[in-house]
């Protein structure tokens, strides 16, 4: 199989063809898992264990006594602040703002802390999706019953616009779920559980 640097940062982007060398869709003429149920079973397993590397890496690699501690402290901070000024309490603002460069360092290190397991994850999740799930499932995967293209344009469409359809490459019927946004919807989902269940939430808000 030929390796493309390019075609590889491509798989970043998903439904743009920013590079313009996309000549079909990002999946499997015959999958090995076909149909809505089974698709939908196989993908969520997969964002489960996808979400349960990504806590275990963060488990590892964040202090979350600290992380939880920074947080209380910058947040009950910008709380404290943001009442001051709606009170126009001059005096108590001046008093806080005394406070903001070491706020700022606070902030730029959980901004830190976030990131590194991020930038262990990144990698094999883009290998994932490039090499694993587009042998798994075709390029869409479900059907929507309802239309959820919420945000204005082309660049994070969840489903099969009737465009798509007319251009006949991607899906042959209105409101069909890609690949990639059934995963993003299971995700999503999950996430926020299996993060509070390790305690490796990323906020407390």
């Amino acid at each position: 199989m030929e390796f493309n640097i390019l075609q590889f940062l491509d798989v970043l982007f998903l439904q743009m063809d920013m590079f313009g060398m996309r000549e079909g869709p990002l999946g499997s003429a015959d999958p090995m898992i076909k149909g809505i149920i089974p698709s939908c079973f196989a993908m969520i397993g997969i964002a489960l264990l996808l979400n349960l590397f990504n806590s275990g890496i963060r488990k590892k690699m964040v202090d979350q006594i600290k992380f939880t501690r920074i947080t209380k402290e910058v947040r009950a901070w910008q709380k404290e602040r943001m009442a001051a000024f709606r009170s126009k309490d001059n005096e108590k603002i001046a008093s806080l703002n005394k406070k903001s460069s070491y706020m700022n360092k606070m902030n730029m290190e959980m901004m830190q802390m976030n990131m590194r397991p991020l930038m262990i994850t990144i990698i094999p999740l883009l290998l994932i999706f490039y090499f694993v799930l587009p042998t798994l499932f075709s390029y869409t995967v479900a059907i929507s019953p309802v239309h959820m293209n919420i945000i204005p344009g082309e660049w994070f469409e969840l489903t099969c616009s009737a465009a798509k359809v007319e251009e006949g490459k991607y899906c042959s019927q209105e409101n069909e779920l890609y690949l990639w946004a059934w995963y993003f919807l299971a995700s999503v989902g999950l996430s926020g559980i299996i993060m509070r269940i390790t305690k490796t939430q990323m906020n407390l808000g």
